[in-house]
């Protein structure tokens, strides 16, 4: 007869997450896992098969949480000052209570840049897809824009929203705000 769990899948993952969050993968261990999530590795491994099962779930419960702040970015009609103010509830994430500093999957993307993790690449090649694309519908509504700006804009804005994420790790407000500013100007 099977054991009943006794813990909430949806409690240890998000315990999972702000781990992962605040060191990264290779930096996280299985013991950390364990005191953070308050199971034992027989738990893990049996609800999430590996360390990166479990690191594939925490992306995915991140991308769930930011799904509110993406909808309210996705149905903004007003393009590039919505770009701006994307950037800025982006930042007011990273000061809620407990959160952590800057965004996961730009983490993510940076830790697994050379890796051939098929699994991990595809969560943080969809997110960064999405917001590129939400990134050149926004740029659309600009009739003065031609395609070729729109295009490389929109690398200019990912690469911005990346060194943002960096940024609200080591940066202060005022400096963030002067970023978010200063990226948009002549945008």
């Amino acid at each position: 007869m099977a054991r009943k769990k006794q813990y909430k899948e949806a409690e240890v993952i998000n315990k999972a997450m702000h781990l992962f969050w605040r060191n990264g993968y290779e930096n996280t261990s299985m013991q950390m896992l364990e005191k953070e999530m308050g199971i034992n590795k027989f738990s893990i491994y049996s609800s999430f098969g590996s360390k990166h099962g479990l690191f594939i779930e925490s992306l995915k419960s991140y991308k769930a949480k930011r799904k509110v702040l993406f909808d309210k970015f996705r149905n903004a009609t007003k393009g590039v000052e919505d770009i701006k103010q994307f950037f800025y509830d982006s930042v007011a994430v990273c000061y809620q209570p407990d959160n952590e500093k800057g965004c996961l999957l730009t983490n993510t993307y940076n830790e697994f840049s050379a890796s051939e993790d098929d699994l991990v690449s595809k969560e943080v090649t969809d997110f960064m897809a999405n917001l590129k694309s939400l990134f050149i519908e926004k740029l659309k509504m600009d009739p003065s824009k031609d395609e070729d700006t729109i295009l490389k804009q929109a690398n200019f804005l990912v690469l911005a929203k990346h060194g943002l994420a960096a940024a609200t790790r080591v940066n202060s407000p005022k400096e963030i705000e002067d970023f978010i500013e200063m990226t948009f100007q002549n945008l």
